[in-house]
């Protein structure tokens, strides 16, 4: 069967019209990976809905018949180092990789996604036009504003749409900079007419998003996938998860159960979306409801719990619906540590978290942790390997997976201005020998790529050059040194953008950029972090 075939649409697409926008949506990466994203399904469902749109889709592996000459272009980023396939992409369908390049015939390349509204201005330089935050309604704003100058020449549209809220036209702005090594001294409009910041736009409703199409070709095979709740009212001082999205947002079970019941008429496999599932005000509700035994043949997953919600009944659940084992987010083991971060959680917690998924028959629990966080010194670190110790003492017999990351410094979040710990890479091959001694599975993040991760996740408009180049190179981190090496005198190092802590009063690559809180509010966040050390 080919892809098409096996896809089972949960919406019915309307008919173009004969005057429909011509318009490509991408995913830069494979169809798998690409249709198990759930906002790219529920953009695309959103175009593919409206008559005055005939929208195509590309990925990296696959595409649907596409229009000559397309007048809109989108991509869905989720993955930073996905940049270059936009490239790759762009190149295909003829079009300039970059915005002052392209004619009044080229399509306007559009984008959004997490990498984009987190930090869009290492990639600016790429696209005409950047949607910042949900998409619900944003969409629509845009291509709605996008009819009314459809006719114009390129520079009229760019116009026209930057008076949208939450479309970023970076070739509307200039960024100063104190010389080509140094800070950013303004970010600034290009005249009067176009808004000196841009805010991310929030979708608030209690009906979240749920799977669009079924498909047993998608990474996480033939599963339907349904959003609980929406940002995560924990507040990790790290966060970007959390802090972006805010407010946190739940769907009602008005909506939560016919769009559950909807989705399995198609398949038997659900799973339930969100940074912190289990603190739906009626999660327990909802478990009775997939408790029922009309469902009993349903395979469930959830995303990460919060620790304290990780009952023996949770886990028993779970257990009939065939999951195998539980996800939490626990940082370290350290009390003092958790304080600084604002992770609300004491190790008895963790272990008894433990202690109730063996008790309702899983197999394993995932824990997740990171090093190099802001404030952390070595015996936090072996306070995380007593917690394990402990944990696996308590639990016998439950198999423990301790998964580490290193801290990477996040756009709009208290710890924006605080640099990679160069520490850290010591820091995860000490766990991985600790827990090694004690036969825990330790799961360690690349700390190479965490400090790509923090490059782009902190870079401006001058890594345009650099990402080009590294292209050509390969995603190691010797590609990217290479790259730095190859440009000095015309960028900062690498070490401004991924090791330095910045001031307070610098101006950030995403100053004109606004989230949901002020700059001052995420200072006020940081300080109390200090105050617990």
């Amino acid at each position: 069967m080919t892809i098409l075939q096996d896809e089972k649409l949960l919406f019915t697409p309307a008919i173009p019209h004969s005057d429909a926008l011509r318009t490509i949506f991408a995913f830069p990466n494979q169809y798998s990976v690409g249709i198990t994203s759930l906002g790219y399904q529920i953009v695309w469902a959103t175009l593919a809905l409206r008559s005055d749109i005939q929208v195509s889709r590309l990925f990296t592996d696959f595409q649907e018949s596409l229009p000559r000459y397309p007048e809109l272009v989108g991509f869905s980023f989720s993955w930073e180092l996905d940049y270059v396939n936009i490239l790759s992409l762009l190149e295909s369908l003829e079009i300039p990789c970059h915005s002052h390049q392209r004619q009044d015939r080229q399509a306007i390349i559009f984008g959004g996604g997490p990498v984009l509204t987190a930090n869009p201005e290492p990639f600016a330089a790429f696209f005409d036009v950047i949607l910042l935050g949900d998409g619900e309604n944003l969409i629509a704003d845009f291509i709605n504003a996008y009819q009314e100058v459809r006719n114009a020449d390129r520079p009229t549209k760019l116009r026209h749409l930057s008076q949208v809220p939450g479309v970023y036209v970076p070739s509307l702005y200039t960024v100063n900079y104190d010389s080509p090594e140094g800070e950013i001294t303004a970010i600034l409009p290009i005249d009067n007419n176009v808004p000196a910041f841009v805010s991310k736009q929030t979708y608030r409703s209690n009906t979240l998003s749920a799977s669009t199409v079924v498909t047993k070709q998608a990474a996480w095979e033939n599963i339907y996938m349904v959003e609980v709740v929406r940002s995560c009212p924990e507040m990790c001082r790290f966060c970007l998860a959390s802090y972006l999205t805010l407010p946190f947002r739940t769907a009602s079970l008005e909506s939560l159960i016919p769009a559950i019941e909807k989705g399995l008429k198609v398949t038997d496999r659900l799973g339930l979306l969100g940074a912190s599932v289990s603190q739906h005000p009626e999660f327990e509700t909802l478990l009775d409801y997939l408790f029922q035994p009309k469902f009993e043949g349903v395979r469930l997953s959830i995303a990460s719990v919060r620790t304290n919600t990780v009952t023996e009944k949770l886990a028993r659940i779970l257990s009939q619906r065939d999951t195998k084992s539980i996800t939490i987010a626990v940082e370290s083991g350290s009390d003092r540590l958790r304080e600084i971060i604002n992770k609300k959680l004491a190790n008895d917690e963790i272990i008894q978290a433990a202690i109730n998924a063996k008790a309702g028959g899983l197999k394993g629990i995932k824990l997740y942790g990171m090093v190099g966080i802001p404030g952390e010194e070595t015996e936090d670190i072996a306070a995380t390997v007593e917690m394990l110790i402990a944990l696996k003492k308590a639990a016998s017999g439950l198999r423990i997976s301790f998964g580490c990351s290193t801290f990477v410094p996040k756009s709009h979040t208290p710890f924006q201005w605080f640099g990679v710990n160069k520490m850290a890479e010591k820091r995860l091959k000490y766990l991985e020998k600790q827990l090694g001694k004690q036969g825990i599975e330790f799961r360690p993040e690349s700390y190479n790529w965490s400090v790509i991760q923090a490059l782009l996740s902190r870079g401006d408009r001058r890594l345009t050059s650099l990402l080009e180049l590294t292209r050509g190179y390969g995603d190691s981190l010797g590609s990217y040194k290479r790259a730095f090496k190859e440009l000095k005198g015309q960028i900062p190092p690498l070490d401004y953008y991924v090791h330095q802590q910045w001031r307070l009063e610098q101006v950030l690559p995403w100053s004109h950029l606004h989230g949901p809180l002020s700059s001052n509010v995420l200072v006020k966040h940081l300080e109390d972090s200090q105050t617990k050390r």
